[in-house]
């Protein structure tokens, strides 16, 4: 007599003897000449758990924005699994394994937390796998085949959105020539190469844009065709569902919510002036052909930023933290200027790295890759920590004066105005026609005094005003 444990897994089930009694041989015999399932036909893998890792900053939960696979796809190791979103950057999440994606752990916009499984992964048993990682049974497999497209970026850097557009046009990043930094391919380049191999019409953006008419010293009437050209701005209709409705706050609004309550802790001090931009204005226009013709779109951010640095060497407590017990002030060696960015996503403030060493073009370049990213909301950690002043261009909105909130850890923070055309008065008291930019400063008023940001601000200004005096200063 045999008494046997038996394990069922869904259809296929597996014989573990626990206890053997024996009374004759005959028993024993009878046993032994029975079959009684058949496993022969079924080969068993391993099917990993494989769990959100720690992606650091003290992130414990990220929001599953988008799955690059379905269950049934084929993985390789560093394909992109899914793209999370913390409070603070866009990540895009990899896998270790080759192999078949069995089951996703969360749908699109649940909370994963990390140390938790994200996605099981069947892998081949032969190969094993790493102590750390959970094996669980292998459930049922049907012997479907899965097509599944791979896209291994090797040394091509890409985004995963522009991965996932060249895959869905059977597009390999080998082919394609990056024309972004560092050979990054951007979304334009794949466009360009589908549009040059099938002759295809680009999608246009989703986005409309609003093209302001630019400005004309004389008025020329509109014919009926440069009417029909405009672009003209289409409010969305308003739905009034009469309900109210009730919204948890995620990814980048949560990041605001921290930060704005640790700012309330903060005296601000306040400072305002103006900035005469002529001279600037000029200077860009003679600069920007040639920054096209490098594929960099030339802004007034780029001086903005670059005059503040060289303000900071000057200042240096501008360019300082406070620790929380208010014992100690830590000046920064390096300026990772930020930039308050109004996306999609919310407000978000990328920072340019070692601005004390980069040259204007190369600023400018940097902030087209933030934008671009920012736009597409791939922004990544690295982009949006580490910043140690910042620059808010609420112009580019609307607007002239404002009440600027100081980013923690940092100590003082600039907002810029837009930029109109105002009269002023020269040295000889004629009237001329001025490009006038108004600032709004706010400081830590626990360690900076008025006097200092106002000399900063001065200096700051003469920059501006006098774009020639910051070759003196370039390095």
């Amino acid at each position: 007599v045999c008494i046997h444990r038996v394990r069922s897994c869904s259809s296929i089930r597996f014989i573990k003897s626990k206890y053997v009694c024996v009374f004759d041989k005959s028993a024993l015999k009878f046993s032994h000449q029975h079959r009684l399932f058949r496993t022969s036909a079924v080969s068993c893998g391993q099917i990993v758990q494989f769990k959100l890792s720690d992606i650091g900053e003290g992130i414990t939960e990220v929001t599953v924005k988008e799955w690059y696979i379905k269950e049934g796809d084929s993985v390789s190791q560093f394909d992109s699994i899914c793209e999370v979103q913390s409070d603070k950057a866009s990540v895009t999440i990899t896998s270790r394994y080759d192999g078949i994606i069995r089951k996703l752990h969360y749908n699109l916009d649940e909370i994963a937390y990390v140390g938790k499984p994200l996605v099981d992964i069947e892998i081949d048993a032969s190969k094993g796998v790493s102590p750390e990682e959970d094996v669980v049974e292998t459930p049922p497999m049907s012997h479907e085949e899965h097509t599944h497209q791979e896209i291994k970026g090797h040394k091509t850097l890409a985004t995963p959105a522009v991965r996932r557009l060249a895959m869905e046009n059977n597009i390999k990043l080998s082919e394609v020539v990056g024309t972004g930094k560092d050979n990054r391919i951007l979304k334009e380049d794949i466009l360009n190469y589908l549009a040059k191999q099938t002759g295809a019409i680009l999608p246009p953006s989703p986005k409309a844009e609003i093209i302001p008419p630019s400005p004309k010293s004389e008025t020329v009437p509109e014919t009926p065709k440069d009417k029909a050209r405009k672009t003209v701005p289409v409010s969305r209709p308003i739905v009034f569902s009469g309900k109210d409705k009730t919204e948890p706050i995620t990814g980048f609004h949560k990041a605001m919510v921290k930060t704005m309550s640790a700012a309330l802790k903060i005296p601000h001090f306040g400072y305002c002036d103006e900035i005469d931009l002529t001279q600037l204005v000029q200077l860009r226009e003679e600069l920007k052909p040639l920054a096209e013709s490098r594929g960099v779109k030339l802004s007034f951010m780029p001086f903005f930023i670059k005059a503040a640095s060289l303000g900071l060497l000057q200042y240096p407590i501008l360019n300082a933290s406070l620790d929380e017990s208010c014992q100690n002030v830590t000046y920064k060696a390096l300026h990772n200027i930020g930039v308050a960015m109004d996306t999609e996503q919310g407000l978000i403030v990328p920072n340019v790295k070692n601005v004390q060493i980069c040259s204007v073009f190369e600023i400018a370049a940097e902030l087209n890759r933030l934008q671009s990213l920012g736009s597409a909301g791939q922004l990544g950690t690295n982009d949006l920590t580490g910043g140690t002043f910042t620059l808010s261009n609420i112009g580019t909105i609307g607007g002239t004066y404002t009440k600027p909130v100081i980013l923690p850890p940092e100590v003082a923070i600039g907002a810029l105005g837009k930029i109109q055309v105002l009269p002023r008065f020269n040295g000889k008291g004629e009237v001329f026609k001025a490009q006038i930019m108004n600032v709004s400063w706010s400081a830590d008023h626990r360690i900076i005094d008025g006097a200092t940001m106002a000399r900063f601000s001065n200096l700051w200004k003469s920059y501006l005003e006098n774009p020639a005096s910051m070759l003196l200063e370039l390095k």
